[in-house]
C-alpha cells in the first residue's frame, strides 16, 4: 500500500507488479502511455492513510444511491453506475451513461451541499460501466472486460452471421445490452474457412426445381441448399466441390436431374470408446454378485446349515445325535383315554 499523487490532493494505491513485467504490461494495457504521464509514488502508506481510504470506500455506497435520489428528482436521464471517492476524502467522482447530452449544473451543486466535497462527473458508456461493476456472464466465468480485455472494438452482426448464429438478440447482447464481445474472437478463422466455399447467394437449377442456399457448415464442409416451396422437405447437404460442380453446369446451359445425385452418404461410425468398461451393460455386475452368493452358502454349510453328515471340522449333526433323534421319534405318543385319565387324575 502506497502513497500516491492525486488530482488533486493524494490517493491510495496497491503495488501489484515491479520490473520489466510492469513495462510490459503497460504496454499491453495502455499502448499510448508516455512515462511524463505516470503518478508520483510519495511514500508508504501509514496506518491512518489505510484507515481513511477504508473509511472513503465504506461511503461510496450509500453516496451513490442519494445521488440517484437527487438526479430523479431533477427529471435528469442518466444512471449513476458508480462512485469513486478520493483517499484523502477531498474528491469523489461519479460515473454515468446517458444516451445523449444532459445539463447536470444544479446536480452537481445539489451533491456538493449534500456531500461537502469535490465533485467530478465522468460520463461513461456501457461496455465501460460492465467492466467497472464486473458479473458473470453466460459461459459461466467472470466478464471478459472486466478481467483481461483492454480494448473495446466494435462488434456487428455480420460477425454472427459470419458464424451462423442466430439473430437473437436475448442470445447475442452481453450484461451490458450490446453485442458480446468475444463474437470478434474466431471471427477471422471464420472469414478464412469461407473463402474455400462457393458463394451463398447463387441458386443451383436442376429439373426438379430451383434450390436455394440455406446454411454453412463450416466445421463439416458441408452447404445445405432447399427446394423452392419445399423447405419443410428438409435439407440437401452437399460438399462444396460438388457445388462447384452444379455451378459449373449451370453455366454451360445443363441441369443435373435431382441434388440428392451427388449428396455423399457418409457411414457414421460409432467410436470404440463408448462401451470400453461396460457402462451400457445392467448386468455387468451379475458375476460379482454370484460369487459373493456361493461364498455365503459355503459359510452357511461349514457352521451346521446344511443337510446330512458333515466334516469332523464343520458344525453338522454326528451319528449319535442322529440316534438319539431317531429314539425320539420312535416314542409312543399317548392315546386320548390315557390323556383324559391324566387329566382326572389330576
Amino acid at each position: 500500500m502506497v502513497v500516491v499523487e492525486g488530482a488533486p490532493g493524494k490517493d491510495v494505491g496497491v503495488v501489484s507488479i515491479v520490473g520489466e513485467l510492469t513495462r510490459i504490461q503497460v504496454k499491453k494495457k495502455s499502448p499510448n502511455f508516455k512515462p511524463s504521464e505516470a503518478r508520483k509514488i510519495i511514500r508508504i502508506a501509514e496506518q491512518e492513510d489505510i484507515d481513511k481510504w477504508i473509511k472513503a470506500r465504506s461511503l461510496e455506497k450509500e453516496v451513490m444511491y442519494k445521488s440517484r435520489t437527487l438526479a430523479v428528482n431533477l427529471g435528469l436521464e442518466m444512471k449513476i453506475s458508480d462512485v469513486e471517492y478520493q483517499a484523502d476524502l477531498t474528491k469523489a467522482t461519479f460515473y454515468y451513461t446517458a444516451e445523449g447530452r444532459v445539463d447536470f449544473r444544479q446536480l452537481i451543486k445539489d451533491m456538493a451541499d449534500e456531500f461537502k466535497i469535490r465533485i467530478e462527473m465522468r460520463q461513461i458508456g456501457a461496455r465501460q460501466e460492465a467492466s467497472r461493476l464486473g458479473g458473470i456472464g453466460s459461459c459461466g466465468r467472470e466478464l471478459c472486460c472486466s478481467t483481461w480485455l483492454t480494448d473495446f472494438r466494435s462488434v456487428s452482426t455480420s460477425a454472427a452471421r459470419y458464424q451462423q448464429l442466430s439473430l437473437n438478440p436475448q442470445k447475442l447482447a452481453g450484461q451490458c445490452g450490446k453485442l458480446k464481445c468475444c463474437l470478434n474472437y474466431e471471427l477471422d478463422m471464420y472469414l478464412d474457412a469461407i473463402k474455400a466455399f462457393p458463394k451463398g447467394d447463387l441458386k443451383l437449377r436442376t429439373e426438379k426445381g430451383t434450390a436455394i442456399h440455406i446454411k454453412t457448415d463450416v466445421f463439416k464442409r458441408q452447404m445445405s441448399y432447399a427446394y423452392e416451396g419445399e423447405f419443410n422437405a428438409g435439407l440437401i447437404p452437399l460438399n462444396p466441390d460438388r457445388v462447384r460442380e452444379i455451378i459449373r453446369m449451370n453455366k454451360e446451359g445443363k441441369k443435373p436431374y435431382d441434388l440428392t445425385d451427388f449428396m455423399e452418404v457418409v457411414e457414421e461410425k460409432e467410436p470404440d470408446y463408448t462401451n470400453v468398461v461396460g457402462q451400457d451393460s445392467l448386468n455387468r455386475f451379475e458375476h460379482i454378485f454370484k460369487k459373493k452368493k456361493k461364498r455365503s452358502n459355503k459359510k452357511r454349510k461349514s457352521q451346521g446349515g446344511g443337510k446330512g453328515p458333515q466334516n469332523k471340522q464343520g458344525g453338522g449333526p454326528t451319528k449319535k445325535s442322529n440316534k438319539n433323534n431317531r429314539n425320539r421319534n420312535n416314542r409312543k405318543r399317548p392315546t386320548e383315554n390315557q390323556k383324559n385319565n391324566n387329566e382326572n387324575s389330576k
